[in-house]
């Protein structure tokens, strides 16, 4: 039985979605009886006895000496009451800890050869043991029948299988077995399942991990074991910080995990103690583990001997020691990060034995050297920064509702449906769901209670518990809360395992480190430091040459004591979060019942789970998913609740936000939010951040600060307007969803489902995917409409942040200006500004352009066009829905509306020029992605199809393309082409737009046809079976005809593919800084899945981590875009910070740049000035040298083959064309 635990640790993904196991074994619902569910565990477990026996047999014929493959972070099975050191997998031990004979702590592992001597001399009978257990496991499945035969890969019949195990090396198997059986507990309900082995050259040692410390996987394994002393830290447990790192210590395996910050942590428990004689003692294991102390070390020692009041000589001997480490004393307060009194009461120690220290002053602030800011920062050229139309007091006001709702952690509002009158169907529902959650409150809370109490005990007897003090952290109601927050929300066609794991996990995070910043006093810091800093912004108070970066890290340095606004790092890796997630899904879905007979008197009063586990497939995945009984969505469904819950990090924020002035800290009041997004799991994007010089994301950070910064408001009309139309069945045409109650109806037909056609579960199928689309429409409808509503009355705020390639964004994710048409629409700038001479005029134009009417024509023919259809105008703002409707015919209709309102008010005014306006008029780029390659490859001809030329009307880079298509198809027409033939007549702009406009971007052919076929399919004449044929000739087509015009932009994309590739190749991952000094690196890696065991199902958790290959495919297509991109976000940065220096306010959503219509001019020049600025660096040398640097080692005689290959791509910069890139700045249509 011990071999099913292993098998977790020996094999990999490929075989963990029920190899050899028939469908009916799988399907798992949580329902089942006891006796069903022990039968189908008995199955499962003899049917695996056979994979894992065949599997390790294989392995072992592969090599002779016993390898193991193992995972990233694989923890203790999660189990109600098992759960072991949580490393006991990740870790595979040395071949000598496996062995059953005891071993003493401080002896040295034994050599594999001497492992692989023992094994010979109990070969014989281990073979026939592992024949006996394979021939009875074989008889029992034959018996049951339950196993059906797989091609490949899969269990073979049980000759075979005794026939493969008479190899002299299948007798490790059983070896390993026993070696097992003494470290861990097997349970009879575990339903372990496969994941791969690596065989031969590929199996990876089991000490590859511990010897590469750069890994990521090395680092997370690290931060697994620090994030749970963490836990023991925060609650105020030494002793059990102290327990589970002598677990690692002792082991000399194990303790290689162990940094000087895990000893760190244990030792700043033992000071908030005062507890020397313990720190003592860790200082001894530090050294006898062969490691030096840090800072943090003789911090966490003066700390100890603050509050012991110790002698000023053991002090002082202290203080010596630190400096014969290379240390100084004035680095404790540079460096170091404190909570609470700990800074106060290192420094009491220190003034013991040196009354008279003085805290070393704050260092000389930096200023970034990019070459593109150095006007920007001189301190000749500072501005006072701009101004809000707020008073201290008020400011300060908002602040404190803001940190309300953020202590709160989560805001409940009105939906919009609130208006609709309420039913007495309704009233009864929902005092039924009333009554239902209290019962179910209670059932959650007992059933965590006896969770935790069963795994306290297990605790005791066994040793070290990882899940345990997770469960501790928060008050029991607030886990409950959570729990129930999830199943409030959960949507009647169900959601993931892994994604509701994961909304667990991380709900319980974000509050632990809300804790911890109060537990550590950084928020009364914070409340300080906000108090001071608002001065910067309010308008009644004196102006300053300060940015709000700049500023806040002055009042800090000035606030001198109380603890670091930066926390300690405390995030917990991914698959941890995944864990206790599923944990507590597993305690929802056991706890939360309901009577059968609840709403159907005549059925028995059974209860029943009102949550059910089930299996589904996604393309040739088998998910897991956790929906919802029918019983409980009717009820929901009845009760038609109108409060809606969300985190208070979904709500914009009341107030400013506080500055970046770090990867760490910025944004929210308490939230914790990431600098830059990146996929779960992944770390080398924040450590790339962090070993950056401060002073290099200066810029980066001032740009976000700014963005951030901009006040907005709510369009009220235009708000009224859609929600009254949403609330009237809503309006696809308009992109406002139907309700659900509007989805097509499934057929009526008779008899049993099971005797139904083909066409007719077709059409049921289809009726099912159009109900579950529109259920997820409205919901995000009805969440953005609804947040708007909340926020209708107040100013309000979006925090940015950023992904790894530099793009940024709103960190409130379903309402914000990144939004769709409708969003947009109804978001205005807080600041007003009077439209001046040419304001109304671009009003009109920005009108136009959002009906998508006249792009191919001159700004001025746009205008007068406006002022023809001005009566149509005036119509859509005074009677929007009873009039003539002109604005629902355009492209964005809602913009269009709130604009035609923006007119009328605007040209109704006495003084149009004096009239001010709220609204925000947008300039876009013209294929910006092809402006910057043009620009890069100073190609003429691409220049002028993308606008960098001074043209009288603009250059449609689309019609451009689609009259060439046109060309070439006509001249294979000629030739009698066939396909070009039936073409005749249906090429058009529309045709190959998205085509052209994603090449830039890394469109495949494959992809491009796709596209193709999907707008060909649109156009009703085109005869269907020519589609495909079709497709394929127009994306080569389309592809020939880029290459043409766009020569220098391919020789370019061609360069970084094939530097990615060849870097790739190498081993390494695809790394560039942009010009202004972010630094970025690309998360493609073959992602391998971590196994977790859980009771309810296996969950495959993928990794992408750094110490796996890089994915070679992905890398070398995704950097030309991902370049491109990195690109166009420095030039938005660029355009943000002098925008500010201008004292204008500017938004971004991308290449689509927003500000007032006074401003519009001044932003159009700031914009072509910064372009200019951005490309006369030398961008691809600069890229170049800073590759051939990082990747082709220098000083080597001699180089390896494919190193000497990477030297000459690198250094075969393409070469430019003759554009003059000052050309820019007169081109009207750049930006328009």
């Amino acid at each position: 039985m011990s071999v099913l635990r292993l098998r977790a640790a020996l094999l990999g993904p490929a075989r963990l979605r029920g190899a050899g196991i028939s469908w009916s074994v799988l399907r798992n619902y949580t329902s089942a009886s006891a006796k069903e569910k022990a039968r189908r565990n008995g199955v499962c477990e003899r049917t695996e006895l056979l994979e894992v026996l065949k599997a390790r047999v294989k392995q072992l014929q592969a090599s002779n000496v016993p390898e193991v493959t193992v995972n990233k972070a694989e923890l203790a099975p999660l189990r109600n009451d098992k759960y072991q050191d949580p490393l006991q997998k990740v870790v595979a031990p040395s071949p000598a800890e496996e062995q059953p004979a005891p071993r003493g702590r401080g002896e040295s592992p034994a050599r594999p050869s001497s492992w692989v001597e023992k094994l010979k001399k109990e070969m014989y009978i281990r073979q026939l043991k592992v024949e006996r257990k394979l021939s009875i496991a074989a008889s029992q499945l034959a018996l049951e029948g339950q196993v059906k035969a797989k091609p490949k890969g899969k269990v073979k019949a049980k000759a075979k299988a005794k026939k493969t195990l008479k190899s002299p090396k299948a007798k490790v198997a059983a070896a390993w077995s026993q070696s097992h059986a003494g470290s861990h507990r097997v349970y009879a309900h575990s339903k372990p399942r496969v994941a791969a082995v690596k065989e031969g050259a590929n199996v990876q040692k089991p000490r590859r991990v511990l010897e590469d410390k750069d890994s990521s996987q090395y680092k997370i394994l690290q931060q697994t074991i620090q994030s749970n002393l963490e836990c023991f830290l925060f609650l105020q447990q030494p002793e059990e910080a102290e327990r589970l790192l002598l677990l690692y210590h002792s082991s000399p395996v194990k303790r290689r995990l162990l940094n000087v910050n895990a000893y760190n942590i244990v030792m700043r428990s033992w000071a908030r103690k005062g507890r020397l004689q313990r720190i003592n003692r860790l200082f001894s294991m530090l050294e006898s583990a062969g490691l030096r102390p840090s800072l943090d070390s003789y911090a966490a020692v003066l700390e100890c001997m603050g509050r012991s009041q110790s002698s000023a000589k053991a002090i002082q001997r202290c203080v010596q020691q630190l400096k014969k480490d290379g240390f100084h004393v004035d680095e404790l307060f540079q460096k170091c990060l404190f909570e609470e009194d700990e800074k106060e009461t290192v420094l009491r120690a220190i003034r013991t034995f040196q009354p008279n220290y003085q805290l070393p002053p704050p260092p000389e602030p930096q200023t970034s050297k990019s070459s593109l800011l150095r006007e920007f920062y001189s301190k000749g050229k500072m501005v006072s920064y701009p101004k809000l139309d707020f008073s201290v007091q008020e400011l300060q006001e908002r602040f404190q509702q803001q940190l309300e709702m953020e202590l709160d952690n989560t805001v409940t509002i009105e939906s919009v449906e609130s208006t609709k009158p309420l039913t007495p169907q309704a009233i009864k529902a929902r005092k039924l769901l009333a009554t239902l959650r209290s019962r179910w409150h209670d059932s959650i809370l007992q059933a965590l209670q006896k969770s935790k109490r069963s795994m306290s005990k297990h605790k005791m007897v066994s040793g070290y518990n990882i899940l345990y003090p997770y469960l501790c952290l928060l008050p029991d109601e607030e886990y409950v809360g959570i729990m129930l927050q999830i199943l409030n929300t959960l949507s009647p066609q169900g959601e993931s395992l892994a994604v509701l794991a994961r909304e667990l996990g991380s709900k319980v995070y974000n509050r632990y480190v809300t804790q911890r910043k109060l537990r550590s006093r950084q928020l009364e810091k914070v409340q300080e430091v906000y108090k001071d800093y608002i001065h910067l912004l309010a308008r009644d108070s004196q102006p300053d040459k300060y940015l709000p970066r700049e500023y806040w890290e002055k009042l800090v340095a000035e606030a001198g004591f109380g603890p670091s606004l930066n926390l300690k790092d405390c995030s917990w890796p991914y698959v941890l979060l995944m864990r206790l997630g599923m944990h507590m899904l597993e305690l929802l879905v056991q706890a939360v019942k309901v009577p059968r007979n609840i709403l159907n008197p005549h059925l028995e009063p059974k209860l029943i789970p009102v949550l059910y586990h089930i299996y589904s497939f996604r393309s040739s995945w088998q998910v897991g998913l956790i929906k919802p009984h029918p019983i409980f969505s009717q009820i929901v469904s009845d009760a038609a609740e109108t409060l809606l819950t969300f985190n208070s990090s979904a709500i914009p924020m009341l107030c400013p936000p506080v500055p970046w002035t770090s990867p760490h800290f910025g944004a929210f009041v308490l939230n914790d939010t990431k600098l830059m997004r990146f996929v779960d799991g992944a770390i080398q994007h924040q450590l790339l951040l962090e070993q950056c010089p401060p002073v290099n994301l200066h810029p980066v950070l001032d740009a976000l600060n700014q963005l951030g910064n901009c006040a907005w408001k709510i369009n009220q009309p235009v708000l009224d307007i859609i929600i009254s139309i949403f609330n009237d069945k809503g309006n696809e045409k308009l992109d406002i969803p139907p309700p659900i109650s509007e989805a097509p109806r499934p057929p009526v037909a008779p008899g049993n489902s099971s005797t139904w056609n083909k066409s007719q579960k077709h059409e049921l199928l289809l009726c099912k995917k159009k109900a579950a689309e529109m259920h997820s429409l409205r919901m995000d409808a009805l969440y953005k409409l609804s947040i708007a509503n909340y926020v209708r009355d107040k100013v309000f705020w979006f925090p940015h942040n950023m992904d790894f390639r530099g793009r940024t964004y709103p960190c409130p994710p379903y309402f914000n200006h990144l939004g769709n048409d409708v969003t947009r629409a109804i978001l205005l700038f807080a600041e007003g500004r009077p439209l001046g001479p040419k304001g109304l005029d671009w009003l009109k134009i920005h009108l136009i352009n959002l009906t998508g009417l006249k792009k191919k024509d001159a700004l001025q023919e746009r205008l007068e066009y406006a002022n023809e259809i001005m009566e149509e105008i005036l119509d859509s703002a005074d009677h929007p829905l009873t009039g003539r409707k002109w604005w629902m015919n355009t492209d964005e209709p809602w913009q269009a509306l709130a604009c035609c309102m923006e007119i009328a008010k605007a040209s109704r005014s006495p003084d149009p020029a004096a009239y001010i306006s709220h609204f925000p008029v947008h300039q876009d780029g013209s294929c910006n992605g092809l402006q910057h390659y043009a620009a890069l490859g100073r190609d003429l001809i691409g220049a002028i199809s993308v606008n960098l030329m001074p043209c009288n009307v603009p250059q449609d880079v689309y019609s451009v393309v689609a009259q060439q298509v046109e060309e070439f198809r006509k001249k294979d027409a000629e030739q009698g082409v066939k396909i070009a033939q039936v073409l005749q007549g249906f090429i058009s702009r529309k045709v190959v737009k998205q085509t052209v406009m994603t090449v830039v971007y890394g469109v495949t052919r494959y992809g491009g046809r796709l596209q193709m076929e999907k707008r060909l399919k649109e156009i009703d004449e085109f005869p269907e079976e020519y589609l495909w044929e079709a497709s394929h000739y127009l994306v080569k087509q389309v592809f020939n005809g880029i290459k043409e015009m766009f020569s220098a932009t391919r020789d370019i994309q061609n360069w970084l593919t094939e530097s990615a590739k060849l870097i790739a190749q190498s081993g390494r991952t695809v790394e560039w800084v942009t010009p202004l000094g972010l630094p970025i690196v690309q998360p493609y890696y073959r992602s391998r899945s971590t196994v977790l065991n859980c009771n309810m199902q296996n969950l495959s958790v993928k990794n992408s981590n750094s110490s796996q290959k890089p994915d070679t495919v992905k890398q070398k297509n995704a950097f030309p875009p991902n370049f491109i991109h990195s690109l166009d976000s420095t030039h938005m940065m660029l355009t943000a910070l002098h925008c500010l220096r201008q004292g204008l306010t500017f938004v971004s959503v991308h290449d689509c740049y927003w500000t007032h219509a006074l401003t519009v001019d001044v932003m159009n020049q700031i914009c072509r000035q910064q372009f200019v600025a951005l490309h006369s660096e030398k961008i691809l040398q600069d890229l170049s040298e800073f590759m051939l640097e990082k990747y082709c080692s220098p000083g080597r005689e001699t180089r390896a083959l494919w190193q000497k290959k990477l030297m000459e791509q690198l250094s075969n910069v393409p070469k430019t064309g003759e554009f003059n890139l000052k050309k820019v700045m007169d081109s009207t249509y750049f930006f328009s």
